[in-house]
C-alpha cells in the first residue's frame, strides 16, 4: 500500500521473481507486470483492482494483494485492508510521505493491521532515507524504527547494513541482485550503524519483557531476542520497522521477504474475529483454527471470462471445501461452492480446500456481494460490515445505439457487483442513465472496461458533482393518509420529528410510540417510506444525509390500515417536516495539494482563492513549495489543464475527498432555480 508511483507493483513483481513463480520479471513501464493485469493497468502503467497471490519463502507461505495509489480507487485500498493481517507500506525515499500514503496509512489504522515499511527507489537521484523516515513522524505522526541502513544513495547505493545481525548487505549487479555478499560494515558507516542500532535496541527492548531486562542490564542482546522484540512491537501496532533498497534495481526484495516472514502477524498471531450470531443477537468470538466453524469474509467480487463471477473470500476460521453448502449471513441465503481457486494475479489453480487464513477465490457464489459474511449452515456469525465511501462524482452515460441498451444495462451491473464505490442509478425525471464514482480517472475506467469487456459504446455527459442536503433544526409533522373508495379502504396516520443527525450518520430511525398508537409491524413501513424519500431530496432533488427521525405518535384503523397506507404517511410526513426543519444544500470539499516551484506560487495561490479555495498551509520541500488546500470538487473540473499551462507543467498536484460544506446562497439558489426550471 502506497502512494500512486512509490513501485508497489514493481516491488510485488520482484518478491514473485525471488520467490521462484515468475521466471521472467515484468516491468510497469514496459506494460508487463504480472499484478497489473487488466488492458487499462498496463497501457496506463497504474494498479486498478487489487490482484492477489500466493508465494512461498523460507517455507512460508504468504498470501500478497498488491493495491493501487491513485486516490480515485482507494475502495481497493479499504477492502484488502479489512481482510489482511499485515502491510507493507513502499513509500518513495525521494518524495517521503505523499497524500495517498496518508490516505492508505489512516485506513490501515482503521482496521488495525500492522505495517513493516520499506524506502524503496534509494537508487533515484534526490533520495534520501533519513529525511523520509522524519516525514513518517511529521506526517503520519508514525514511530518509525530504521532495522537497516542504506549504504550509498543515489546512483551510490549498493545495499544495506542490517542493524540487527551488524551485517552490509551488497547487491551484485550482474545477477539481478539475486545474489549479494554478506560482508563487515565499511569503515566510515560504522559511527552511523552503531547510533542507529543503539536507537533501534532501545526503540524496540520496551516490547518484550526479557530483552528489556537485558538491555537495561547493559547485557547483548541476541540476533533472536532482537526479532522477537520488534514482531511484538509490529504486532502491538506501537512501532514501524523501516527497511530499504530499490526494488526496480533489485536491490533489498529479499531482505524484504524475510522482514515479512520476521515481523508481520501470522494468521495465528491474529485476535480471534468477532461477531454477532444472527439467531440470538449474541456476540460471538472465532478463533483461526481449522478446528472452528467456517467464517469467512467476501471482499472482491471479479468477472472472469472463463469462470464466470469469482468471488474473493478471507477464510478467517475453519475450512471451506468445494461442493459444500454454506451461508450467506448477510443476505440470508444459502450458497454452494462449485469451485475453489488459488490466485496468482490473473492465472489460477484449482484446490480442493481451504484453511483459515487463506485467501481464496470461490466459483458459484451466486448472490454474494462485497462485505457478505459466509458461515456454516448450522454454526452461522455475522462479521463486522465493510463501510465504503459515497460517491463524489456523477456523469448521464448513455449506449450508442439501441442494440446497446439492453448490454449497458447489464455491464452496468456487473460492474457496479464489483466495484462498491461505483453507483448506479436512474433519473426517474430525464429517464437517464447516471454513473457516480471517486473520480474522473475512475469514472473514465469504467467506460472504457464497457468498452473492452462487454462490447458496449456509450456516450458520456459532462461530469457533475455529487452534491447532498441535509436540515439544520428540529421539525414536527404529522401526516394522514386517508383513501376511501367501495370496500376496504387506506389509513396510515404518523407524527414524527426530524433534527440533524451527526455528519456520517446517514439515517437514524428511531421508534418512540407509546401505548400502541401505531401497531408494532407497520412500522418498518414508515420507516420505508421514509428511506425511499431520502434519495430525491426536499430542495433540489439531492440525496437527504445525516437526519435523525423520531416516530412520536400517529394512530390506525383496525380495518383500513396497511403497510402501504402507513408508508405513504411516512413519506409525507418525513418531506413537510424536512422542508421545515431549514434544509440546505451541501458540496463535496476536496483536500488539494500542490507541489509547485517558487516561481510559480503567487499565480497558483491566486488562482486557488478564485476556485473558491482556502488554503490550509505552505511549506517547502527540497526546491519546491507545496500549498495545501480546501476545495469546492465543483470549482476542480479541467484543473490539470490550466495548472499545466500556469506553470509551464512544472507543478503537479493531488486531491481526494474531505468533507461535505453547505453551498453558498447564491451558488445554491441557482441550482435550486435549476432544479425547478426557473
Amino acid at each position: 500500500m502506497a502512494h500512486i508511483d512509490a513501485g508497489k507493483t514493481t516491488t510485488t513483481e520482484r518478491i514473485l521473481y525471488y520467490t521462484g513463480i515468475s521466471h521472467k520479471m515484468g516491468e510497469v513501464h514496459e506494460g508487463a507486470a504480472t499484478m497489473d493485469w487488466m488492458e487499462q493497468e498496463r497501457e496506463r502503467g497504474i494498479t486498478i483492482t487489487a490482484a492477489a497471490t500466493t508465494c512461498f519463502w523460507r517455507d512460508h507461505r504468504i498470501n500478497i494483494i498488491d493495491t493501487p495509489g491513485h486516490v480515485d480507487f482507494t475502495i481497493e485500498v479499504e477492502r484488502s485492508l479489512r481482510v489482511l493481517d499485515g502491510a507493507v507500506a513502499v513509500f518513495d525515499s525521494v518524495q517521503g510521505v505523499e497524500p495517498q500514503s496518508e490516505t492508505v496509512w489512516r485506513q490501515a489504522d482503521k482496521y488495525s493491521v500492522p505495517r513493516i515499511a520499506f524506502m524503496n527507489k534509494m537508487d533515484r537521484v534526490g533520495a534520501d532515507f533519513y529525511t523520509s523516515v522524519q516525514t513518517m513522524i511529521d506526517r503520519l505522526g508514525a514511530n518509525p524504527v530504521p532495522i537497516q541502513i542504506p549504504i550509498g544513495r543515489e546512483s551510490e547505493f549498493r545495499g544495506s547494513i542490517d542493524l540487527v545481525t551488524m551485517k552490509a548487505y551488497v547487491y551484485d549487479d550482474e545477477t539481478l541482485g539475486a545474489k549479494y555478499k554478506v560482508d563487515e560494515i565499511p569503515a566510515d558507516l560504522l559511527g552511523r550503524a552503531k547510533e542507529y542500532r543503539d536507537k533501534m535496541l532501545d526503540a524496540v527492548a520496551e516490547f518484550d519483557e526479557q530483552a528489556m531486562e537485558k538491555y537495561l542490564n547493559g547485557q547483548p542482546l541476541t540476533e533472536e531476542e532482537i526479532r522477537r522484540a520488534i514482531r511484538a512491537g509490529v504486532i502491538s501496532m506501537k512501532m514501524t520497522p523501516i527497511l530499504c533498497g530499490s526494488a526496480f534495481k533489485n536491490k533489498g526484495v529479499q531482505q524484504l521477504l524475510d522482514g515479512v516472514v520476521d515481523f508481520l502477524p501470522s494468521p495465528l498471531d491474529v485476535e480471534s474475529v468477532t461477531g454477532i450470531d444472527p439467531n440470538t443477537e449474541q456476540e460471538v468470538k472465532r478463533r483461526p483454527s481449522d478446528s472452528e466453524p467456517f467464517a469467512a469474509l467476501a471482499f472482491k467480487i471479479m468477472t472472469d471470462p472463463f469462470a464466470g463471477q469469482l468471488t474473493f473470500l478471507r477464510v478467517y476460521s475453519g475450512t471451506l471445501k468445494t461442493g459444500t453448502s454454506i451461508a450467506n449471513v448477510t443476505k440470508g441465503t444459502r450458497d454452494r461452492v462449485g469451485r475453489l481457486l488459488k490466485m496468482h494475479a490473473n492465472k489460477r489453480e484449482d484446490i480442493d480446500v481451504a484453511y483459515a487464513g487463506d485467501i481464496v477465490a470461490a466459483v458459484g457464489l451466486k448472490g454474494a456481494t462485497t462485505g457478505d459474511t459466509l458461515a456454516d449452515e448450522k454454526q452461522p456469525v455475522l462479521l463486522e460490515v465493510m463501510k465504503f465511501p459515497e460517491p463524489v462524482i456523477a456523469m448521464a452515460i448513455e449506449p450508442k445505439t439501441k442494440q446497446d441498451q439492453e448490454k449497458m444495462g447489464f455491464a452496468l451491473q456487473k460492474l457496479a457487483q464489483e466495484d462498491p464505490s461505483f453507483r448506479v442509478k436512474t433519473d426517474e425525471e430525464t429517464a437517464q442513465t447516471i454513473i457516480a464514482g471517486m473520480g474522473e480517472l475512475h469514472l473514465e475506467i469504467i467506460v472504457d472496461r464497457m468498452l473492452r469487456e462487454f462490447k458496449v459504446e456509450a456516450n458520456v455527459g459532462k461530469p457533475e458533482v455529487a452534491f447532498r442536503e441535509t436540515i439544520r433544526k428540529k421539525a414536527e409533522a404529522e401526516a394522514k393518509y386517508i383513501k376511501q373508495t367501495g370496500g376496504r379502504g387506506q389509513y396510515g396516520h404518523v407524527v414524527l420529528t426530524v433534527e440533524p443527525a451527526e455528519s456520517g450518520k446517514g439515517l437514524e430511525f428511531i421508534n418512540k410510540t407509546v401505548g400502541g398508537s401505531i401497531p408494532r409491524e407497520f412500522i418498518p413501513a414508515i420507516e420505508k417510506g421514509v428511506k425511499e424519500r431520502l434519495d430525491s431530496g426536499v430542495i433540489a432533488g439531492y440525496p437527504l444525509r445525516d437526519v435523525r427521525v423520531t416516530v412520536i405518535d400517529g394512530s390506525f384503523h383496525d380495518v383500513d390500515s396497511n403497510e402501504m397506507a402507513f408508508k405513504i404517511a411516512g413519506s409525507m410526513a418525513f418531506l413537510d417536516a424536512c422542508k421545515r426543519a431549514d434544509p440546505v444544500l451541501l458540496e463535496p470539499i476536496m483536500k488539494v495539494e500542490v507541489v509547485v516551484p517558487q516561481d510559480f506560487m503567487g499565480d497558483v495561490i491566486g488562482n486557488l482563492n478564485g476556485r473558491r479555495g482556502k488554503i490550509q498551509g505552505m511549506k517547502a520541500r527540497a526546491a519546491a513549495q507545496i500549498i495545501d488546500a480546501s476545495v469546492p470538487l465543483s470549482e476542480m473540473f479541467g484543473y490539470a489543464t490550466d495548472l499545466r499551462s500556469r506553470t509551464q507543467g512544472r507543478a503537479t498536484y493531488s486531491m481526494e475527498f474531505d468533507r461535505y460544506d453547505p453551498v453558498p446562497r447564491q451558488i445554491s439558489e441557482a441550482i435550486i432555480a435549476k432544479y425547478r426550471g426557473e
